[in-house]
């Protein structure tokens, strides 16, 4: 009776993590960007649903009961990880009591494990403000992480849908080839912008300075997430007296003032970049999300 019931038990356990090759993996998307990269990797053996839009903080989101209701039947989460969604995500989950997508079970695939974060602070101090303490968590501002994610992704979805495992490599190896020659095209693109010096308003950027060579010279916020003051603003203006900046970037779901008020006093373009799927009306998939941005980037410098 012993054998039978441990049997049972492994048997549940086994289809927990696994989806009949019949059958969609229904997968709960905390941002766009991850979406439409389950839609590439999956195509049709996916159900994707997006928990958030272009136009929302992902640092903050209401864990409202249409989400739970969807975490509650997802077969996996696919999300940023390095605890940008640490305000809201969990509780969904809990919520939810769908255990399959709790850290560590094969049903939580978290974006940022397959890259390598920057800016990871050596002692987190809440005094500096709402910092990460794993690392900068917004990798989808370079597109070269997309590869790497994607082959980790793809894995993921092979291993709970072994059924359909051959359609996710293959997908995968498509998606791969297509993103290297948009590669290409994006950063002959962006060469004018190699050592150009910007403002940021929040510390969303470093992924995307890497790649394109942009030199930051400081954000306007004076620590991460408070906002800035007048007397910090001043702050700035006086800075890029000495250092200047060809122009200001926020995302687009970031209040405007701030990098509006530099614009107007120091008289460069302030720039508002989609930041992620949905950010403005011509980023509508992962492709035209960085053709927007580098349109947008190249505009802040008069091309």
């Amino acid at each position: 009776m012993k054998r039978i019931f441990i049997a049972a038990a492994a048997l549940f356990s086994a289809a927990a993590f696994a989806t009949p090759a019949s059958a969609n993996l229904n997968v709960f998307a905390c941002e766009p960007e991850w979406g439409a990269l389950a839609t590439e990797i999956g195509g049709n053996k996916v159900n994707v649903y997006n928990a958030t839009t272009g136009g929302q903080d992902p640092h903050q989101v209401q864990a409202r009961p249409s989400l739970i209701a969807r975490a509650r039947t997802a077969n996996v989460r696919v999300c940023t990880g390095a605890e940008l969604e640490i305000g809201w995500l969990p509780v969904i989950i809990q919520q939810s009591g769908n255990q399959n997508l709790q850290p560590g079970r094969p049903g939580a695939f978290d974006a940022t494990s397959a890259v390598r974060l920057v800016e990871r602070p050596e002692n987190v101090d809440r005094a500096q403000g709402d910092i990460h303490a794993m690392g900068n968590p917004h990798i989808q501002t370079d597109p070269r992480n997309m590869i790497p994610v994607s082959r980790a992704m793809a894995v993921r979805f092979a291993q709970l849908d072994p059924g359909n495992a051959a359609t996710y490599t293959a997908r995968q190896q498509d998606f791969e080839r297509r993103w290297n020659a948009a590669l290409q095209r994006w950063t002959q693109r962006a060469a004018p912008l190699r050592g150009v010096a910007i403002l940021v308003q929040h510390r969303s950027w470093p992924y995307m300075e890497s790649w394109l060579g942009l030199t930051e010279i400081m954000p306007l916020e004076p620590r991460v997430g408070v906002p800035p003051s007048s007397g910090y603003l001043a702050q700035v203006l006086q800075t890029i007296q000495t250092r200047p900046a060809r122009f200001v970037i926020r995302s687009a779901y970031e209040d405007s003032r701030p990098s509006d008020f530099i614009s107007q006093r120091a008289h460069i373009p302030a720039v508002m970049l989609p930041f992620t799927i949905g950010g403005d009306p011509q980023a509508t998939n992962l492709f035209t999300l960085y053709d927007d941005t580098i349109t947008k980037l190249l505009s802040g410098i008069g091309q």
